[in-house]
């Protein structure tokens, strides 16, 4: 089933494009509804999703430990809200980890600041964290890797979540979507 609606996310996002003139990578054509949660920050507030309609949120999924992509992701997120200047106020980019044994708040919380101290870094028990990832379609599966330091990997799909004002999962930008697509299409959101 897991395969079906990433096979179906997929599909959507590589016809986004054609389906959304306006925007240049993933949109998701018809909006859907983005699943609703509940996690806490670093700090241990409570962190709602639905408390931030009226504001876009770009959610990415990834743990500190990773060597490469989320890294990436949240560089180039950074130099997106960079890009968009005062309008970026307007735009929560979120962190979630895909690693709750080793992702501590003091981590998560170094680990965001590093990049930009307006990233959102999210927490939360194996189980709740389970429940978000599937509700956005993310896998991720740790992998030993014998003979290192990090004595485990995780594997996890590697898609930027947008969504609009009005709470709709609209846009999903695959990894490697370059900084001026995602700049102008969360543009156009926050001018929406």
């Amino acid at each position: 089933m897991a395969a079906l609606r990433l096979f179906v996310l997929a599909v959507l996002v590589a016809a986004g494009p054609a389906l959304g003139a306006e925007f240049r990578s993933g949109v998701l054509e018809p909006p859907r509804p983005a699943p609703d949660f509940t996690l806490r920050t670093p700090a241990g507030t409570e962190f709602r999703l639905a408390h931030h309609r009226g504001d876009v949120v770009a959610l990415t999924f990834g743990y500190t430990f990773c060597p490469d992509v989320c890294p990436t992701t949240l560089a180039e997120l950074t130099q997106v809200r960079e890009r968009l200047g005062a309008a970026a106020r307007r735009l929560h980019v979120v962190f979630i980890t895909a690693d709750p044994e080793r992702d501590t708040p003091e981590r998560v919380r170094a680990y965001t600041r590093a990049f930009d101290a307006t990233l959102v870094g999210l927490l939360g028990t194996a189980e709740e964290l389970a429940r978000v990832r599937k509700a956005y379609g993310v896998t991720a599966q740790k992998r030993v890797v014998p003979g290192t330091s990090a004595t485990y990997l995780v594997d996890h799909s590697a898609f930027v979540y947008v969504i609009d004002p009005e709470g709709r999962l609209r846009l999903m930008f695959p990894f490697g979507t370059s900084i001026d697509d995602m700049t102008h299409d969360i543009g156009l959101l926050l001018r929406r």
